[in-house]
């Protein structure tokens, strides 16, 4: 499939990384984004905002998530196997608007990996008065408010049918609507189904490439945040950076001052530190992995940056710390070993064990884990099948997913996903059926598609014509 399409150049996916967006326009004609926009003031008048079924409401829409040039940005970013998440959402700003206060989306922001981005489309010319998506670029490896003053807003600006495939954590809002015409802002959710093993784009460069001068977070491209963007490019080439002994001995002995940077009041000195600490490799585990119970998030989360960056030298450790006493500590470690990844790989019997944590935020994380540290064979899958009953919505949506990155190797956790398929939570349907198909069985097909016929959206049916 990534033959055909119109991948991301080395420069483009440096942007990507260090800016947190790339802006497209698909090769859709104006008629087409003209019949979305006649459709969507329709849908608004008459129904309201359809929220999640945004896309079965205006099917049409799937032509542009189809289009070649998102189809390839999506997947040099995120991989050919690619989830369309079931949370979507049309964004309505209406006119005189005093806009949204800057924010990130809910979730997960420890990680500085791409496992998940948003898709933006505009179908309707959007100047800068018609209270466009504002932006901060680079702010996406904040998980502070200091990351929505980095640099100055941006606002996505462009002509109808504009698309910006986004970094999910980057600060954003829409800003004031100063006309008398509606804008929309169509919102998409991806995730990254496999770890990366190898480029997805067109990559030419095996280190990352010089600033051509066209980044737009010039405190993010700091030399002091280089080794942090090092890091992501590396992982998005499957492979773990190595520096040389001399800046690793170096490191080791800068790390006390380190740790105690980890507390300094500017994030952007943190962000520094937590990577220049991971240089020391093994030599730093021991001091970080001290810090997992500390009371204070910040503390904690720098501290799981910087054991990630570090990798598999961290896995045991980390192992260790998943019976700590203190929940803090268990739910840091089982955090930062999925979010090593592969290199994690035998982190999996104890991370089973956590999916009966007395902490439902362990159990979330150590469900979350489960799928990204183990996707090539099963064992993973009987603690994801104890995660399906869990009480916490949140801990069944994570196993359900994590069964969906495990795809084919999750066969024997058909039954367990048959059942969960009218959870009371929307997200955890929707992931359970995305694992169903991507087990692929006739037995998983046949179970999923009697589901999809009872539950499929008649985009033509209204108030005003029910039948």
């Amino acid at each position: 499939m990534a033959g055909h399409l119109p991948l991301l150049s080395d420069a483009q996916m440096r942007r990507f990384l260090v800016d947190g967006f790339i802006v497209l326009r698909p090769e859709l004609p104006d008629e087409f984004h003209e019949l979305i926009l006649r459709q969507t003031d329709s849908v608004f008048e008459k129904e309201g905002n359809p929220g999640n079924n945004l896309l079965p409401r205006i099917p049409e829409l799937q032509q542009l998530l189809d289009s070649t040039a998102v189809r390839g940005a999506l997947t040099s970013v995120l991989g050919e196997d690619y989830y369309t998440q079931p949370h979507r959402h049309c964004h309505f700003n209406q006119p005189g608007s005093t806009g949204q206060n800057m924010h990130q989306d809910g979730g997960r922001r420890w990680s500085h990996l791409t496992r998940r981005l948003l898709v933006f489309y505009y179908p309707q010319d959007t100047p800068e008065e018609l209270g466009p998506t504002g932006i901060v670029p680079g702010s996406h490896y904040y998980a502070t408010e200091q990351g929505a003053t980095i640099v100055d807003e941006m606002p996505l600006i462009g002509d109808a049918g504009t698309v910006a495939i986004v970094n999910y954590d980057l600060f954003h809002r829409a800003m004031p609507n100063r006309t008398d015409t509606n804008r929309y802002m169509m919102k998409f959710l991806f995730a990254r189904m496999s770890e990366p093993e190898a480029p997805s784009w067109l990559n030419n460069s095996p280190r990352l490439p010089a600033d051509d001068g066209d980044a737009l977070s010039p405190d993010a491209i700091s030399v002091d945040h280089l080794e942090m963007f090092d890091h992501v490019w590396d992982w998005h080439h499957g492979r773990t950076a190595t520096g040389s002994a001399t800046a690793r001995d170096r490191a080791t002995e800068l790390v006390p001052a380190l740790v105690d940077k980890l507390r300094d009041d500017s994030e952007s000195a943190r962000l520094s530190a937590a990577y220049a600490i991971s240089g020391a490799g093994s030599d730093a585990v021991s001091v970080l992995t001290q810090v997992l119970e500390n009371e204070s998030e910040d503390l904690r989360r720098h501290a799981c940056q910087a054991l990630s960056a570090i990798g598999s030298a961290a896995v045991e450790p980390l192992i260790d710390a998943l019976r700590h006493p203190s929940a803090l500590a268990r739910d840091a470690a089982a955090e930062t070993l999925g979010d090593i990844g592969l290199a994690a790989r035998a982190a999996v019997p104890a991370l089973s064990e956590c999916m009966e944590d007395e902490s439902a935020e362990v159990r979330e994380h150590a469900a979350e884990a489960l799928g990204t540290v183990c996707q090539s064979e099963s064992s993973a899958v009987p603690g994801l099948v104890l995660g399906l009953r869990d009480t916490d919505e949140k801990v069944r949506r994570d196993a359900a997913f994590s069964l969906a990155r495990l795809g084919p190797h999750a066969e024997e956790a058909t039954a367990a996903l048959c059942s969960v398929l009218f959870d009371e939570n929307r997200y955890v349907r929707g992931n359970a059926t995305q694992a169903l198909v991507r087990i692929g069985t006739p037995r998983s097909i046949a179970a999923v598609v009697p589901y999809l016929e009872t539950s499929r959206w008649c985009p033509l049916t209204t108030k005003d014509s029910t039948f």
